[in-house]
């Protein structure tokens, strides 16, 4: 007597047919070749044809023609027997960046940084003795807020560490007819709100390229900000504000100092691609 093979389940044939007709609309080649581009990095920027088969786990000979190829397509170049990337690479993500408006790219970053550090994260500019705040993030992680930074708030510029951050960057002529001319108000005890003083603080944010502002607009509220500085446009300032009972100034300086550098290094290239 026979036996009839068993027959597989409906949903689970349909569910092969789909994988199936997936991988076959998989170019191999587009694939692998992007994983040649991925292999260069800012610790390995000059590559034999041995290491990036093996960064990009392919074989010699498959190496070889893509690098090959992306030659011919001025994507990557070759000297002393060595690859890199050439500028040509850079047509790759503009076509995103073309689509994408800066104000689309900026939040976006900003909500990386808020979740990252479970914050939530500004983007101010600096209006005459104010900082404005154009642009913010929220994280999906809950948290106790003070002070709403909200899109449109105007503080005075000293009282916000993007605020400092933002004179930090304005020339020495532009920073004294500043401290000359503002006002000056007490928020709490803890806050800087004498010229000299704040001359002094301001010039070593310019040294160190940030600024931790720690319970000087608002008791309980610290905030961290760095510069993004924008080809032919005003310097913009991206910051993370938080509770002080969630941390020291220290563990500011460590936990979202790192991420808020990264972002504006990011954004700086985006900007800087745009123009």
């Amino acid at each position: 007597m026979s036996v009839l093979p068993a027959e597989s389940p409906p949903d689970e044939e349909n569910q092969a047919e789909e994988e199936s007709s997936e991988r076959s609309e998989l170019v191999t080649g587009f694939t692998r070749g992007m994983a040649v581009i991925r292999a260069f990095s800012a610790a390995a920027p000059f590559l034999t044809i041995a290491e990036v088969a093996r960064a990009a786990g392919l074989n010699r000979s498959s190496a070889r023609r893509l690098l090959r190829t992306l030659e011919a397509e001025n994507y990557v170049g070759c000297q002393g027997g060595r690859y890199f990337l050439r500028p040509g690479v850079l047509e790759l993500g503009y076509s995103y960046l073309a689509a994408c408006s800066v104000d689309d790219l900026l939040q976006g970053r900003l909500f990386e940084v808020a979740e990252q550090v479970r914050e939530s994260c500004t983007a101010a500019v600096l209006d005459g003795h104010q900082a404005v705040f154009v642009a913010r993030a929220l994280t999906t992680h809950p948290r106790v807020t003070m002070l709403a930074l909200t899109v449109g708030t105007r503080v005075p510029a000293y009282l916000t560490a993007a605020g400092r951050v933002l004179l930090a960057d304005l020339a020495d002529a532009e920073l004294e007819d500043y401290l000359v001319t503002a006002d000056f108000r007490q928020a709490t005890p803890l806050t800087v709100a004498n010229g000299d003083d704040l001359r002094r603080n301001i010039r070593a944010i310019r040294d160190q390229g940030y600024c931790i502002l720690d319970q000087e607009i608002e008791l309980g509220m610290r905030a961290c900000a760095v510069p993004v500085r924008r080809p032919g446009r005003p310097t913009l300032a991206i910051s993370v504000s938080s509770h002080a009972s969630r941390g020291t100034v220290e563990s500011v300086r460590r936990d979202h100092l790192p991420a808020l550098e990264e972002a504006a290094r990011e954004l700086v290239k985006v900007f800087t691609l745009r123009t």
